[in-house]
C-alpha cells in the first residue's frame, strides 16, 4: 500500500532534473565579478568608484595584487582567491571547512557574518585584523594548525544526499520559473572524506505547474533542482535518478509514508471511490527528500573520522 502511495507520490511530484555546469557561471564584467565577490563578503554589492571597492576588498581580505596589470587583473586575483580551488583551496572552501568543524553545519550568511559567528562562538568577541589573518586563528583553534586540511577527492555518481526544502512546494502557490531553495539535511562523508554539509545550499527550479482539477485530475510539479554546494563551494548537478526514489520508498515505509500524507493523503472528498477533487501537492518548508549526483566530480573535500 505505501508502496503504491509513493509510486503515485513520485508521478505527482515529478522531480525532473536537466544536466547543468558543474561550477556556477562566471561573471564577464568587472563590476559583475566584484559584486560577487562583495556579495560573498559582506553580504550585498557594494557602492562608489570601482578602485576604492577593489581596494577595500584587499584590505579586508588581506590580498596584495601588486603584480597585477590593471584593475582587471585585480579583481581576477580578488575573485580567484574567493571562489577558485585549482591551485588550492578557495576561501569559500575554507570557511566551510572551518564552519562545519566549529559547529557542524554551514550557513548561507555572508562571510563576514559567519567569520563573526565563528569567532564569538570560540573567543566571545570579535576579532581583528584581516580577513586571512583571522581564518589562519580560527583554523588554529580548530585543526591545531593555520593549514586546513583539505584534500582533492572524487564525489561518485549517483551519491544519495538528503536534502531538506527552503522554500514550500506547493502546486497552487507556484508557477513556471520560480526558484526552489533547498538546503543538504545531513553531513554527506564518503570514504572518510566530507563531501557536503549539513546546511549547504542548492537551488532549482521550477519548469511546469499543473493544477488539480475536479473528477480526480492530479496536480502535478516538474522541479529541476539543478545544484547543490559541495564544500568546496563548487555546484555540482543534482537529480533525482533511481537511488533517490528508492530511497525515498524506503523512508516511507518505515516512518508510516508521512511523505507522502502530506502530498498525497490530504483532504480528499471521496464518495463511492471516486475522487471529487484532484490531489493537491503541498510540502511544507523542512520536508526531506532525496536527491544524487549526476557524474562524477572531483572537489576539495575534508577528511573526518565521522
Amino acid at each position: 500500500m505505501f508502496k503504491r502511495f509513493f509510486s503515485v507520490l513520485l508521478s505527482a511530484l515529478l522531480l525532473c532534473t536537466t544536466m547543468g555546469t558543474a561550477l556556477a557561471d562566471v561573471p564577464n564584467t568587472a563590476e559583475d565579478k566584484l559584486a560577487a565577490i562583495e556579495t560573498t563578503l559582506y553580504g550585498e554589492a557594494q557602492t562608489g568608484a570601482l578602485l576604492d571597492r577593489i581596494n577595500r576588498l584587499e584590505r579586508d581580505y588581506g590580498v596584495s595584487t601588486e603584480t597585477a596589470s590593471g584593475m582587471m587583473d585585480r579583481i581576477n586575483v580578488l575573485y580567484d582567491t574567493t571562489y577558485d580551488n585549482s591551485a588550492s583551496p578557495s576561501m569559500i572552501t575554507q570557511m566551510n571547512a572551518l564552519e562545519w568543524a566549529i559547529s557542524h553545519s554551514v550557513s548561507m550568511d555572508s562571510m563576514q557574518n559567519r567569520v563573526t559567528a565563528m569567532e564569538n562562538n570560540v573567543n566571545g568577541k570579535v576579532s581583528e585584523g584581516t580577513f586571512k589573518e583571522r581564518i589562519e586563528s580560527l583554523a588554529t583553534f580548530a585543526f591545531g594548525s593555520k593549514t586546513i586540511p583539505l584534500s582533492q577527492t572524487n564525489i561518485p555518481a549517483n551519491t544519495l544526499t538528503k536534502i531538506a526544502l527552503v522554500t514550500p512546494v506547493n502546486a497552487k502557490n507556484l508557477k513556471a520559473g520560480d526558484v526552489i531553495k533547498y538546503q543538504a539535511a545531513e553531513d554527506i562523508v564518503e570514504n572518510g572524506m566530507l563531501l557536503f554539509t549539513k546546511g549547504a545550499g542548492g537551488e532549482g527550479v521550477v519548469t511546469k505547474v499543473t493544477q488539480a482539477k475536479n473528477f480526480g485530475r492530479n496536480a502535478e510539479i516538474e522541479i529541476d533542482f539543478k545544484t547543490l554546494t559541495a564544500v568546496d563551494g563548487r555546484e555540482i548537478n543534482m537529480t533525482l535518478g533511481e537511488e533517490s526514489k528508492k530511497s525515498m520508498e524506503q523512508v516511507g515505509l518505515a516512518a508510516g509514508a508521512s511523505l507522502a500524507g502530506m502530498a498525497i493523503l490530504g483532504p480528499v472528498g471521496i464518495i463511492t471511490g471516486v475522487f471529487v477533487n484532484g490531489k493537491n501537492i503541498d510540502l511544507p518548508e523542512g520536508t526531506e527528500l532525496y536527491i544524487q549526483t549526476k557524474a562524477d566530480e572531483t572537489i576539495y573535500a575534508i577528511p573526518t573520522t565521522e
